[in-house]
This record gives structure tokens, sequence and C-alpha cells, in this order.
């Protein structure tokens, strides 16, 4: 893929600033400059390229995914030896959720880099884990693999992968009602509405209906925020009964 030769070729106080601020945040110094640009190119921004390709981070977000989703594999693989392959595939979305990822990018102050024509107040929370996996990806087409691994052992998996503590943390609050639900026989509903409250945002509410019963309910901004949080208070509502079965 070409590149228009203005977009990443200025010298300005601004690049060098951003190959200072890259230079920190990596650990090395980037080659080539112009793929972690993109990496941080919202696709408000409404650049192209010289085949009328739109430049965003949202390839390299694909890429830093499944580069992300590898190392952490590899090192769970080797880590616990006795997982098997449902063990291992928690662990690592554990590690890899979005939660999560969004706190390593605000850790990071990756959106500072970011460039769009939409004020960054008015960027959800997501934008913090999605240019974090563009990231990643950068590295992977600057330096390769090694120093993906590297980056990625040092700023994820040193500071805060411990196994002991991932294996009690949820991920889903809705999953765990589901499994539990399933496992003991029992009948379960999501009743969601929009609720037609005079909040400025649109709200859903739902019921969570166990046996009948309605054991929870919440509302949020959207449907399955609002069926999380419902679950969550119906898990610790329930948390005795859950941990005794």
């Amino acid at each position: 893929m070409r590149f228009p030769s203005n977009i990443f070729n200025s010298h300005s106080k601004e690049d060098g600033d951003f190959f200072g601020g890259m230079t920190k945040i990596l650990g090395f110094k980037p080659k080539d400059i112009s793929v972690y640009k993109k990496a941080f190119l919202h696709r408000s921004a409404n650049e192209k390229d010289e085949d009328g390709n739109p430049l965003n981070y949202e390839r390299l977000e694909f890429l830093g995914d499944s580069m992300l989703g590898t190392i952490i594999s590899k090192h769970l693989y080797d880590k616990v030896p006795e997982g098997d392959e449902g063990y291992l595939t928690k662990m690592r979305s554990k590690i890899v959720s979005r939660k999560h990822l969004n706190e390593l990018g605000k850790d990071l102050g990756l959106i500072h880099f970011v460039k769009s024509r939409i004020p960054k107040s008015h960027f959800g929370e997501n934008i913090h884990g999605n240019v974090f996996e563009a990231l990643v990806g950068a590295i992977y087409l600057d330096r390769g693999y090694k120093f993906c691994e590297k980056f990625i052992h040092r700023k994820v998996i040193a500071p805060y992968v411990d196994i002991e503590q991932l294996e009690g943390q949820v991920i889903s609050y809705k999953s765990l009602i589901i499994e539990w639900c399933q496992k003991q026989k029992k009948s379960f509903d999501f009743d969601v509405y929009e609720d037609t409250g005079n909040d400025t945002l649109k709200h859903f509410a739902v019921k969570l209906t166990i046996a009948d019963n309605v054991v929870a309910k919440a509302r949020a901004t959207s449907k399955k925020k609002a069926e999380e949080r419902a679950s969550k208070r119906a898990y610790y509502a329930l948390q005795d009964k859950m941990d005794k079965s």
C-alpha cells in the first residue's frame, strides 16, 4: 500500500514529539514511524492513500488483536502446563478482555496521540483498547514478532498477569448466571425493554427472572450493559447458593 508523500513525511516539531513519545512507550526507536502514525489515525480524519484506500488504525487493530492473542496464548501454554484447552481459553479471555485493554491504553496515555476530527472527550472507553491493539500491530509490521513479544511481556504480562488472581476474576456475570442455571436445570429469562425515562441518552431496562422469580433489575445505555449489570446483582444475591453448587 502506498501512502501519500505529504501525510507522514513532514519533519515538524509535532513529528519529533510523536517520535519521542513512541520511543518512550515502546522502549526502542521505531524504524518506520509512518506505521505508528497510522496506528493512531481515527477514521474521522478521513485520510486516504494514493490508491484511494482509507487510512486509519482499524486494520492494524485487527492485526494487533491477533498478535496479542497469539503471544498471550504461548505464555499461558508455557506457564500453565496442567491447563486444558478450556482453562487456557478462559484465562486468555480475561487477559485480553476489552476492559483490560482499555485500562492498558489509558495507563500508556495513548489517546493523546490519536489524530481525529472528533473531540477526544467524545470518544467512548473502547478507543483506549483499540489503539493499544493497533500499536501492537504497528510494532509487528515495523520490527517483527520478537519485538512484539518483548513489548507485550513488558507492558502486559509482567505487570498485570497474575495467574492465581486471574483465576478468581469474573469476566462475564451473564455467562456465569447462564452456566449456573443450565447446570441446575433452572429456567431463566432476560426481559429487556426500552426505558422511557427523562435521560438525555436512551436507556434500556432489564428484569432477570430465574425459576419464575425476579432476582435482579438494572438499567443502562445498552441492552448488553443492562443484562450484565443485572447479572452481576443476581450473582451477589445468589453467591452462597452458586458457590455451594
